[in-house]
């Protein structure tokens, strides 16, 4: 058995951002380019996924990733692959997400295991879907006659209503279509409202996505084959917890004994990651493919930029493996009352290269047409130079350019 190659947490870090898109892209760009949803699919095919969120401070999250990495681009573009070419359909990766239809196989693994199991969940799922089994033909059928529907538009035919101690108590119309959405059924057909809005239209998968429902279903094992080695270039470099949370979150059978099986066929290779003369405890894995670019990177060829990240972005959803690569310690504030927030109620981390150098408190006021940037908080590592600030603020003008605000309005500053 070789030994693992070791290699510095810096370069580990630099391997990750790069991956992510998050370096000096070749793909930014200032205004839309013409082939702006070729750029949007080139970067999908890479990162394989796009958390959804409907918090709405800035943009909603799936739209900083993009902007993040791409820059200024127009949010027609992300709907047009997802609404009208269908290159692109709402699932779950390693959260709610926009996902790249040609990993639907992948994916449809998912939503086949979705109710299985003996777990409280899933049992209480299957038996409300059991007694409100005419409610779900009703929905189906409505669909299938009219075509793509928002909840408002059906009736609530439910035996059995849904009961919760929490918002979803009594919505029996949003449940039946979420359940059917995740056991692969339904798909979003479309989304109304300014800023990738929060109405849903509905529709079935046959007549929304109809070139799928002939294809082969995966194993089990196969699944965890495809998804490993995708999962691991979008990181660059992870343990195996890391792979297991990304993704393909929680849907990796067999993971032990495939990244076993893809380290003895050299798919993928270990690599020892070194902070300073300690090595990170675990495993790290990285693929073969980045080897050429874990050499350039070590041995000078780093391209940094600037970045400001969305608080649920790929390179930091993670906040256990944000901490170890990039010293993130990230937490939400926003129920935290104002008066005991450290940060502030929705915190963009402001990445210099690899570094993390500080964090923003911004706010889109969408009725006056201003970005508010309530705060700026550096690191106490960091070392604050008019260059720094300068690159800031170029960086938060080309989020004010995406959000086409009027007028960035810095408020009060502090340091951290």
């Amino acid at each position: 058995m070789t030994t693992p190659q070791p290699i510095s947490l810096q370069t580990a870090r630099r391997l990750a951002v790069t991956k992510q898109h998050l370096h000096q892209n070749p793909l930014l760009s200032k205004k839309p380019p013409a082939d702006a949803r070729a750029n949007i699919m080139t970067l999908l095919h890479d990162i394989h996924c796009l958390q959804l969120d409907p918090l709405n401070v800035v943009a909603r999250t799936q739209l900083l990733v993009l902007w993040s990495r791409l820059g200024p681009y127009r949010v027609a573009d992300l709907e047009a692959l997802l609404y009208d070419d269908k290159r692109l359909f709402e699932y779950w990766a390693h959260a709610a997400s926009i996902v790249v239809t040609d990993n639907y196989p992948l994916h449809f693994y998912q939503l086949q295991h979705f109710l299985m199991g003996s777990g409280k969940w899933q049992t209480r799922v299957r038996e409300w879907l059991i007694a409100n089994e005419g409610f779900r033909q009703y929905v189906k059928a409505e669909l299938a006659t009219r075509g793509p529907l928002g909840p408002t538009e059906m009736d609530d035919l439910a035996v059995e209503p849904w009961k919760s101690t929490g918002w979803t108590s009594g919505r029996n119309v949003d449940r039946m279509l979420g359940f059917l959405w995740e056991m692969g059924e339904l798909m979003v057909a479309r989304r109304s409202g300014s800023g990738f809005g929060l109405q849903k239209k509905w529709a079935l998968t046959e007549d929304h996505l109809p070139e799928w429902q002939a294809h082969v279903p995966l194993a089990a094992r196969e699944v965890t084959r495809r998804a490993v080695p995708m999962s691991l270039r979008a990181l660059g470099v992870g343990t195996k917890m890391h792979i297991k949370r990304h993704f393909m979150r929680g849907w990796y059978p067999e993971l032990e004994s495939v990244l076993a099986e893809l380290v003895q066929a050299g798919d993928i290779e270990e690599v020892t990651v070194m902070d300073g003369e300690r090595p990170l405890p675990n495993k790290l894995y990285i693929h073969r493919d980045d080897l050429p670019l874990l050499a350039e990177l070590s041995n000078g060829g780093w391209q940094p930029r600037p970045v400001l990240l969305s608080p649920f972005d790929n390179l930091i959803c993670d906040r256990d493996r944000a901490e170890l690569l990039i010293g993130l310690y990230y937490r939400s504030e926003i129920y935290t009352p104002k008066a005991k927030r450290k940060y502030g109620y929705y915190v963009m981390p402001l990445l210099a290269g690899d570094k993390l150098v500080g964090r923003i408190d911004p706010k889109m006021d969408r009725k006056t047409g201003k970005l508010h940037v309530n705060a700026v908080h550096w690191e106490p590592q960091t070392r604050v130079t008019k260059k720094l600030e300068r690159e800031l603020e170029r960086t938060i003008g080309s989020l004010a350019t995406f959000l086409q605000a009027d007028e960035i309005v810095y408020e009060a500053h502090k340091n951290g």
